[in-house]
């Protein structure tokens, strides 16, 4: 995987995300990376099972920054869907809806 990018890049040197829950969103997001490659879903509904349940764990994550006196807010939020996009790109899924791949999110 060294050819993938960083998951939520720019957000490691700005002081207003936390180190440590970067470091747990892209636990999740690497997660996400190989249950796709291990379970490899045979269409998009499989798919969004997947993502619904990394999806969900953002929505726990968000707790966190409250407890840290932060938000997921707009700059996390696009870091976050550009991170589920390249995943499923990476996994053959080009066309797979990401509204509908974060619909759970609560954030």
């Amino acid at each position: 995987m060294a050819d993938d990018p960083i998951y939520l890049e720019g957000m490691e040197d700005d002081p207003a995300f936390p180190d440590h829950l970067v470091a747990k969103g892209r636990s999740i997001l690497l997660a996400l990376h190989e249950r796709i490659g291990f379970e490899r879903p045979a269409d998009l509904p499989a798919l969004y099972v997947l993502t619904h349940a990394a999806t969900e764990e953002f929505n726990a994550l968000q707790e966190e920054f409250w407890e840290a006196g932060g938000d997921i807010d707009t700059v996390i939020r696009e870091a976050i869907a550009l991170s589920f996009e390249h995943v499923m790109k990476a996994h053959g899924f080009a066309d797979a809806d990401l509204e509908e791949a974060l619909a759970p999110r609560d954030w």
